[in-house]
């Protein structure tokens, strides 16, 4: 229905710039200056691991419904809307309200960050074309690196001068700067109009069953999931705050330090997204992502190695290979899931990937969280178990073939439901 597409050159630059605004909020709120802050200010890593875990249970619950309403609307685009502005809002006061109301703060950040980027995920068939969607997804990630390399310089050019607050403040405000063009300009295919309800936010727990019972009826999708699901345990957990703690208190490194490792991991996160997408599109999303996980146990290995020896310069060689695992995870990942998604389910079946990333994020810091804090063990053995994860995955998707779907003309169809003042998409074939 929609092969012949071809995106506004705006349409795909605004979709862009959202993965720099978002990446803004995800290393430099959530991967690094809230986690110092927290553990700076008194809190234990099992305690932000169950603030985590909360604000995942809701993302969990309605990632699906939320995919599913976005399937439904004649505009992915305006889902983006709410979900960024309750992250930006809640963001904004984060650290000035003390450790506990900035807890549930961040909580309601991470929900709207991650339910919004159900929509954004499912928007990339839209800015591209099946030729190009590696390209255009690693362009993303290697663009919204840049949104870390600007979250990691709010910290060093104020945090010493001004403190957490106002670092806090001036990330909210960045994100929602860099977001704005996405509100307005993304320019999507057209849909035809058909009739089907998606019932209220109470309903969430019923769509979530619902769309797993869906998606096990596509060839390789519950495979893929559940594989995302492990490797995304592993790979957010660390990148979720913990990698930080890890080089604060394993190797002793300084603030300066870890911003100078973090900086490295951006740059070579940025070569990774760009490399990672022309690799998925020469050589498909599952060759390209089995090869980046290999990169990631190496890299996660010689990161225990690198403690156990207390060799800090083998820690910045690990942060350079471990950001260009995670520029080409993400490039290769979200191409993979287009592929093997009906068209007609794309927002729905978005809401499952998110929701096993999402899980991931709770049961990666929640495992660390035991191996620390309860069972009193070295953090090495902490991120063993992350590596445990990776070779699980990889066993997995072995079972996901990624090979181009010849679509039923149902599963072809994506809907629209009229709305207030919405004139009806023309079918396209």
């Amino acid at each position: 229905m929609t092969s012949h597409w071809t995106p506004p050159k705006r349409s795909v630059a605004a979709w862009v710039i959202y993965d720099l605004a978002n990446t803004i909020f995800a290393l430099g709120v959530g991967g690094l200056y809230f986690a110092t802050w927290f553990t700076d200010s008194g809190g234990a890593d099992g305690v932000l691991a169950i603030a985590i875990a909360s604000a995942m249970v809701v993302v969990i619950t309605l990632a699906p419904w939320f995919g599913a309403l976005s399937d439904h609307a004649s505009r992915r685009a305006r889902y983006l809307i709410p979900t960024t502005l309750l992250a930006v809002g809640a963001t904004f006061f984060l650290a000035s309200v003390g450790l506990a109301a900035s807890l549930v703060l961040y909580g309601i950040a991470l929900a709207g960050f991650n339910l919004g980027g159900v929509v954004y995920d499912a928007l990339l068939p839209d800015v591209s074309t099946p030729l190009n969607r590696g390209r255009v997804s690693g362009i993303g990630i290697a663009v919204g690196y840049l949104g870390s390399v600007i979250g990691l310089l709010v910290g060093v050019v104020l945090l010493d001068s001004y403190g957490y607050p106002t670092v806090f403040r001036t990330l909210a405000i960045l994100f929602l700067l860099f977001a704005l063009p996405a509100f307005f300009f993304i320019e999507e295919r057209p849909r035809r109009n058909r009739h089907q309800a998606v019932g209220g936010i109470a309903t969430g727990l019923r769509q979530l069953v619902a769309a797993w019972r869906l998606a096990a009826t596509y060839q390789g999708v519950v495979p893929f999931l559940v594989g995302r699901f492990l490797y995304s345990d592993a790979i957010n957990t660390l990148i979720g705050g913990f990698l930080a703690i890890y080089v604060i208190n394993e190797l002793d490194f300084t603030d300066e330090q870890v911003q100078a490792l973090l900086g490295i991991a951006i740059a070579t996160a940025m070569i990774g997204g760009l490399s990672g997408g022309w690799l998925t599109d020469r050589f498909g999303p599952r060759r390209s992502l089995n090869a980046v996980l290999y990169l990631w146990m190496a890299t996660m290995a010689a990161g225990v190695l690198a403690a156990l020896l207390d060799q800090q310069s083998l820690a910045f060689a690990v942060g350079a290979a471990g950001g260009l695992a995670l520029g080409g995870t993400w490039a290769a990942d979200r191409v993979y899931m287009t592929r093997i998604t009906p068209p007609r389910h794309l927002g729905e079946f978005f809401g499952l990937y998110s929701t096993v990333g999402r899980f991931a994020t709770i049961l990666g810091p929640l495992v660390w969280g035991l191996i620390v804090t309860q069972l009193g063990l070295p953090r090495t053995v902490a991120m063993g178990a992350l590596i445990v994860f990776l070779i699980a995955a990889r066993v997995v998707l072995s079972r996901a073939e990624d090979t181009p779907r010849e679509w039923s003309e149902e599963d072809r169809v994506e809907f629209t439901t009229p709305s207030d003042g919405d004139a009806e998409a023309p079918p396209t074939e």
